[in-house]
């Protein structure tokens, strides 16, 4: 099987897959950067809108504008805050945003899919103004993300081929240094970096299942490629192989690197 083209289209079964893993660590990264009330934000990649919610109800903005490539999930953000927010379907390498409009600019769990994230980093600091911050933060695929690490090493054992679709084997940033790097190599001063790590509860099998048939995201458009017997086989394995309490329940945990930067003065 080829390597399957991710899907991003539909909000709702992507914020069921993931959505809870990014309402807990976007106020982690709020609280990090600790910027003061009333700024003007963008959220660059917003997906569906967690870390554009946790902005609106953590900072006191004055403006929060949300952009994301995806018609779907634009939709979805502008649906639930778009009485709050503004959002705007766009990509973080071609922002639909005057220079020097937004006070900070930041970026979750975004990078990784990026094309060339030193254009993005490029809009992002042409966007915001002197002296203002850039952030961002990505999972730690290769590390500690259990989601993810525990399907792909399942997939692997019965598909050889799911090796080139993990997000660890794909992407890059797998530490603090490596996002630091990234930063550093910018125009961007006061570069600092850290991690989060988080956790989440499933009441059972099915609660971890099902997100994954959603289609949306990386795994899941891999599970939809999938023939029903195949389907089949990676939903036992992943079933015999999680680490499910007594009663059932299954905790999972991820950690998140984080980066974030200053525009210098005159630029």
């Amino acid at each position: 099987m080829s390597r399957t083209t991710d899907v991003w289209s539909d909000g709702a079964p992507y914020d069921a897959f993931m959505g809870d893993w990014s309402r807990l660590v976007a106020p982690r990264f709020i609280d990090w950067l600790a910027l003061p009330p009333s700024l003007r934000w963008l959220d660059a990649g917003c997906g569906t809108g967690a870390l554009t919610e946790t902005i609106l109800s953590s900072t006191s903005p004055s403006l929060v504008i949300g952009v994301d490539p995806s018609p779907g999930f634009i939709a979805s953000a502008d649906a639930r805050l778009g009485d709050r927010a503004r959002f705007e379907v766009g990509a973080a390498e071609r922002l639909p945003l005057a220079a020097d409009s937004v006070d900070a600019t930041v970026s979750g769990l975004v990078l990784n899919f990026v094309p060339d994230a030193s254009v993005a980093l490029a809009e992002f600091e042409r966007v915001t103004v002197p002296g203002g911050t850039i952030g961002a933060y990505v999972w730690d695929y290769a590390g500690r993300m259990d989601l993810i690490r525990d399907f792909w090493e399942i997939a692997r054992e019965l598909d050889p081929d799911a090796d080139a679709e993990d997000e660890s084997t794909r992407f890059g940033y797998e530490s603090p240094e490596s996002l630091w790097a990234a930063f550093e190599t910018s125009q961007l001063v006061d570069v600092d970096a850290t991690g989060f790590e988080v956790s989440r509860r499933y009441a059972g099998f099915e609660e971890f299942w099902n997100p994954f048939l959603g289609g949306q995201g990386p795994a899941p458009s891999y599970v939809a490629r999938l023939t029903e017997p195949a389907r089949a086989r990676l939903r036992a394995g992943l079933r015999e192989a999680l680490p499910f309490a007594p009663d059932g329940t299954l905790e999972l945990r991820a950690r998140a690197w984080a980066v974030r930067g200053t525009v210098p003065p005159g630029s």
